[in-house]
């Protein structure tokens, strides 16, 4: 059996990866939204910092929602531990934790991401130059993610890191979505409006959808057409159904190394139930905003569950 220290340094090793890369995820969808205003766009800004969990920590740095400020508190300020330079420097401490169960290519990966993010990130961002810094994350993460599926034994080492991978993403996709329907929209005026639709793209493209939705929905930007394919979806890497998925996968082989079922298990099969195919309806029924904020919260307990049940300690 994996000891709980070494399943706890590649969870966590594997999460903040995700979460450097999904806080990059959501100041693009901060920008490409902050673009459909003509007035201002505070508002975008702050739906940004409040899906990222981070309001009242933002507020005792900084006074007003801009770009630029908000920009800084997630890319680069460390006094936020969610912030891509903390997020990356937290990970590589915990890959150094536990070097010996990673291959090379994994480890060196791991670090050259975090000197790549070390020096972009090392002075303030020039909005000019933040796409460019966004993509930047954004490639250095997947090619952590390229080599970790490209090297490592699929045994518990890979099965525990891939849970901190879609915890983590499952939870982003959530807060993703929710920035458009919590604050966004300017009023029940503009549902299906060129503005609305132009809002929604922009979330498509800040999670890499938008080409593969165009694919399947053949570019008709209906809401519900959007949400089922980044909630419902089984197919689409960063929606909530994929996520879970993959964590099943993992939750399952674990149970069948170790022999044994945990509270885990029973929550996973609850969040399952309720991301069935066809059931969209029923998510708006509840209402979008109410069965993203359930949804996060369910993946936050099966997290912290799985480390009560693995023993992380």
């Amino acid at each position: 059996m994996l000891l709980g220290r070494t399943a706890n340094g590649l969870y966590w090793m594997s999460r903040y990866i995700e979460r450097a890369e999904n806080m990059a995820r959501l100041v693009d969808a901060g920008l490409r939204l902050a673009l459909t205003r003509t007035e201002t766009s505070a508002d975008e800004w702050h739906s940004v910092v409040v899906s990222a969990g981070a309001e009242n920590a933002f507020a005792s740095r900084h006074q007003t929602y801009s770009a630029d400020n908000v920009a800084d508190f997630l890319l680069r300020d460390t006094s936020n531990p969610s912030s891509v330079l903390s997020s990356v420097e937290t990970a590589r401490s915990n890959a150094r934790m536990v070097r010996t169960a990673l291959t090379r290519e994994v480890w060196e990966s791991i670090n050259d991401a975090w000197m790549t993010c070390r020096r972009i990130l090392a002075s303030p961002i020039d909005q000019r130059e933040l796409p460019k810094i966004l993509d930047a994350v954004k490639r250095e993460t997947a090619l952590i993610r390229g080599a970790l599926h490209g090297t490592m034994l699929r045994n518990e080492i890979f099965d525990f890191a891939q849970l901190g991978i879609y915890v983590e993403r499952a939870d982003n996709t959530a807060r993703i979505l929710d920035v458009k329907y919590y604050v966004l929209l300017p009023s029940v005026s503009w549902v299906g409006s060129s503005l609305d639709n132009y809002q929604w793209e922009s979330i498509l493209r800040s999670v890499s959808a938008h080409r593969s939705y165009r694919w399947v929905y053949e570019a008709d930007y209906k809401p519900t057409n959007i949400a089922d394919f980044l909630i419902l979806n089984r197919r689409m890497p960063r929606s909530l159904a994929f996520c879970y998925r993959m964590i099943a996968e993992s939750l399952t082989f674990l149970a069948d190394d170790y022999g044994e079922r945990h509270d885990c298990h029973q929550t996973l099969e609850e969040i399952l139930s309720k991301l069935r195919p066809g059931t969209i309806d029923a998510v708006f029924d509840i209402g979008l905003h109410e069965f993203l904020g359930d949804f996060i919260h369910r993946n936050n307990t099966l997290g912290d569950e799985v480390a009560q049940n693995y023993r992380f300690f």
